[in-house]
């Protein structure tokens, strides 16, 4: 049996880290949506076999145990005492380390696929729950849709669709370990963010309050390793975005604005300092629209 899924790329329009765990983990407390840029992943069981093989067209993913995919079909296998190989073939779109989430939206999207093909019914709370053992984004790229996401990574509430909107990405040539940035937060002098308030403009449909009160913590940390991140968010503002930040840990930025025709405008600005750019429109995976 076999199964195709589409895995899209995360963005954080607000992210914030309010305290640390004690086993150092952060806590975690952001607006997450998906957009319509995406990987698409196919799924094929091998009732003769119990190896699991992952594939790409990337040059620059692992294809062993180190892919979360890989990891992905691991734990749901060994977890239900499936006695099946997997197949995993990933057509890779989505920028490798660039704070969108790739791979892990990759790994949701075999956990979903796994579901159905296994027939287990699991809800998509508890492949979320799952998913966090693989990644903390693991829990939001179940979901894929407009989200306040809290806790560790695994507490997952949709927000409801964003105002209309286009979102310009670019990607710098720079990649960020996320690892050594979560390592650098200092809790004592790191401005937090008002998610609340994001929260409640995308919930009431207030655009104008949204982009000014969207923002990232981790932002200026990875910044200060790779500055070209403050100079493609400038040059976003300056070529018409109404707000621009970094997603994730980095070093992805990405800009906002209400029509097509600035956002194209946008775009072809960029092209001339960023190699990587796209123009995108957020996504609800499970309503399979763009808004």
């Amino acid at each position: 049996m076999e199964i195709s899924e589409k895995a899209p790329a995360k963005l954080n329009f607000s992210l914030d880290t309010p305290f640390r765990h004690q086993n150092g983990e952060p806590e975690w407390k952001m607006v997450m949506i998906a957009v319509d840029l995406a990987d698409y992943v196919h799924i094929q069981t091998l009732p003769n076999s119990h190896k699991i093989t992952v594939s790409t067209d990337s040059g620059f993913l692992p294809s062993d145990q180190r892919n979360l995919a890989y990891q992905a079909a691991k734990m749901l296998r060994d977890k239900y005492q499936i006695n099946e190989g997997v197949a995993i073939t990933i057509d890779k779109n989505i920028p490798v380390a660039a704070g969108m989430g790739g791979g892990s939206s990759d790994a949701a999207a075999v956990l979903r696929g796994l579901n159905k093909l296994w027939q287990l019914g699991l809800s998509r709370k508890e492949l979320a729950e799952i998913g966090l053992k693989i990644d903390s984004d693991v829990p939001f790229c179940i979901y894929s849709e407009p989200a306040l996401v809290t806790g560790k990574g695994e507490i997952v509430t949709p927000i409801g669709p964003l105002p209309p909107l286009k979102i310009i990405i670019a990607k710098p040539r720079d990649s960020v370990s996320t690892p050594s940035i979560l390592r650098k937060i200092n809790y004592d002098k790191i401005k937090h963010q008002d998610v609340d308030a994001v929260v409640c403009a995308i919930k009431s449909q207030d655009y104008a309050t949204m982009v000014t009160k969207m923002g990232n913590t981790l932002e200026s940390i990875t910044a200060e390793r790779h500055p070209e991140i403050l100079k493609i968010k400038e040059k976003m503002l300056q070529f018409g975005c109404d707000a621009a930040q970094m997603s994730g840990s980095g070093p992805t930025v990405f800009g906002v604005c209400q029509k097509a025709s600035r956002a194209q405008h946008i775009y072809n600005s960029l092209r001339g300092f960023c190699k990587e750019v796209y123009i995108v429109s957020p996504y609800n995976l499970d309503q399979q629209t763009c808004f």
